[in-house]
């Protein structure tokens, strides 16, 4: 590996040689490749699982289209979207976005449908209409799940985005691509594009994966949160009124949180 050229590359500098951009701007592009199809994802398929996760009808046929997608590898989506919308990010948005759309859906799904029912029916019995039910009731309970379905897809669409780099586009997949048309067997400076490019997208990953965890801590209510501590073995729960609000529910979804992802 030619490591003199990685400090200034990091910093921002074009490697030498191979017209790659700095890391600053990479990792820019790369980003903007992640975020776009994670919101498109979001927006699409957590309005369909929450409401076939509400009315249990067409669940699987919605979960089961969804992840009619996974059988076509994303180097072939990008491929076919490539030929049909020609260059620009419509490509990568789209396959990003078919990636991220099952994981969230299916959780979403699951997470609703795993909601107690007798929570549910005690809230009918409250006055609580459809939708009221759907919002105050169903969606903070499922929240664990969901976001883990948030997470799942936010890490492989992190990976997956440098693919960008194959129909021409930057992002950190840039080096990737161009360190391996040079032939890193034989040239240090490939080899270099390609280990410092791969650290970088697993660094992202891990890093998106944490802050999402953030988010999740910042949206579950605090007595499901409590309760996976304790079925973790982790901190004892706080002594927080509204600890024991999760109840059964609460634990089967985090349990479900576990196997969706």
């Amino acid at each position: 590996m030619n490591t003199e050229h990685i400090i200034p590359w990091l910093l921002g500098q074009e490697y030498p040689n191979t017209g790659v951009a700095g890391v600053p701007t990479l990792l820019v592009e790369h980003l903007l490749y992640v975020i776009v199809p994670l919101l498109l994802a979001i927006a699409i398929a957590l309005p369909i699982g929450l409401w076939v996760g509400h009315i249990n009808k067409g669940g699987n046929l919605a979960i089961n289209i969804a992840n009619g997608g996974r059988a076509i590898p994303s180097l072939g989506i990008i491929i076919i979207a490539f030929i049909a919308f020609s260059a620009g990010f419509i490509p990568v948005y789209i396959t990003l976005t078919a990636m991220a759309i099952p994981p969230i859906l299916t959780n979403t799904y699951v997470g609703v449908r795993e909601v107690d029912p007798e929570v549910r029916d005690a809230a009918a019995g409250m006055g609580l209409s459809g939708w009221e039910i759907l919002r105050h009731v169903e969606v903070p309970m499922a929240m664990p799940v969901i976001m883990a379905g948030i997470r799942t897809s936010a890490v492989q669409v992190v990976a997956t985005a440098t693919l960008a780099a194959y129909i021409g586009l930057g992002g950190l997949g840039r080096p990737i691509f161009t360190g391996l048309a040079i032939g890193p067997q034989f040239n240090p400076d490939a080899k270099t594009l390609l280990v410092v490019a791969c650290i970088l997208v697993a660094i992202l990953a891990v890093v998106t994966e944490q802050l999402l965890g953030l988010v999740e801590r910042a949206v579950v209510p605090t007595g499901l949160l409590n309760k996976r501590q304790q079925e973790q073995g982790g901190a004892p729960p706080r002594p927080m009124a509204d600890a024991d609000a999760g109840t059964d529910a609460g634990r089967e979804s985090s349990e479900e949180s576990e196997v969706a992802v």
